[in-house]
């Protein structure tokens, strides 16, 4: 799963929550693919190697494995989204960190803290939110249905934990 908890790194009562979209082509497999693609292009030219129609027909086979090289890099790019939730007995803290690198927060009472699963109506199925403190933020809108089902309940459970135990 694209989302690990962690209770190292926090203060002995909070747990912490790293979640991150999920990349299915690592930079390895990026290059072995685009490698791939222009030996692949390349292979349909060698009879036309000393031709005129090599000029007329090479200018778009290279526009092409350009245009896929950019969309993966714009993939890439939109993957560097970042969420870290922290959750203690005194407050629940959320930050953002979007692909261009600016940052938002929320934070709340823990005890407040409400979180919600939207099956519909949300701009993914099963969207989960969280509320408190008058707003209403969404957390691991990028992850897949599966994914934030499971999430949900594991945020009612840390919760509910960290509600239980009270203040320390």
């Amino acid at each position: 799963m694209p989302y690990v908890w962690s209770d190292s790194d926090t203060p002995p009562d909070a747990r912490r929550l790293n979640l991150w979209p999920h990349r299915s082509l690592s930079r390895q497999g990026f290059a072995a693919f685009i490698a791939v693609t222009s030996v692949m292009l390349v292979f349909p030219l060698y009879p036309l190697i000393g031709s005129v129609v090599l000029w007329g027909i090479l200018p778009f086979l290279m526009l092409a494995v350009g245009s896929v090289w950019w969309a993966l890099e714009k993939s890439y790019d939109a993957a560097k989204l970042h969420e870290v939730l922290t959750i203690s007995n005194e407050s629940v803290h959320l930050i953002r960190t979007n692909p261009r690198g600016d940052t938002q927060e929320w934070d709340c009472n823990s005890y407040w803290t409400q979180v919600n699963m939207h099956p519909k109506g949300g701009p993914v199925t099963f969207y989960v939110t969280l509320a408190g403190k008058g707003r209403e933020v969404e957390i691991g809108s990028f992850l897949s249905e599966e994914e934030r089902k499971a999430l949900y309940g594991e945020l009612n459970d840390a919760l509910r934990e960290v509600n239980a135990v009270g203040p320390v």
